[in-house]
């Protein structure tokens, strides 16, 4: 049986980018929207910083799965000899990402126009991640 090797140090910065970019997707550039999806008031400045507040230990449990799932992927990768990094992660992001976020958003009583936008929003980030994160595995060996 052959071993399989890892680059651990690659799975951490994978982690560590997802928080980056987490922070830039889910702040500028959709936040306000996200802010409305999930019924935030972004008026309430006394509300904002006591979801501040109650965040830092979200973000550590956040932090760890990811670590988990660049690491699942990262051997996933690693035990591939017919597909690239990047390949094998675009199509686990369409086999089991996609599906997951589309039965969550179809199964809620928000307004269809929400479920749209929730559903865009997770996809899109979820994608650009499985891509960096297929591309960083694939190339940082």
């Amino acid at each position: 049986m052959e071993t399989i090797e890892v680059n651990y140090l690659a799975i951490a910065v994978g982690a560590v980018l997802s928080m980056v970019v987490g922070s830039i997707w889910y702040g500028p550039l959709f936040g306000k929207k996200w802010g409305i999806l999930n019924g935030m008031n972004l008026m309430d400045e006394e509300n904002i910083k006591k979801m501040q507040k109650s965040a830092g230990p979200l973000y550590g449990i956040q932090f760890a799965m990811t670590l988990f799932q660049v690491l699942v992927l990262a051997h996933l990768i690693a035990d591939t000899q017919i597909v690239g990094g990047l390949e094998r992660a675009l199509w686990i992001w369409a086999a089991f990402v996609i599906p997951t976020l589309a039965g969550a958003s179809m199964w809620t009583s928000e307004k269809k126009e929400f479920k749209i936008s929730r559903f865009f929003i997770q996809s899109g980030y979820q994608l650009i991640m499985f891509a960096i994160y297929g591309l960083l595995l694939q190339y940082w060996k």
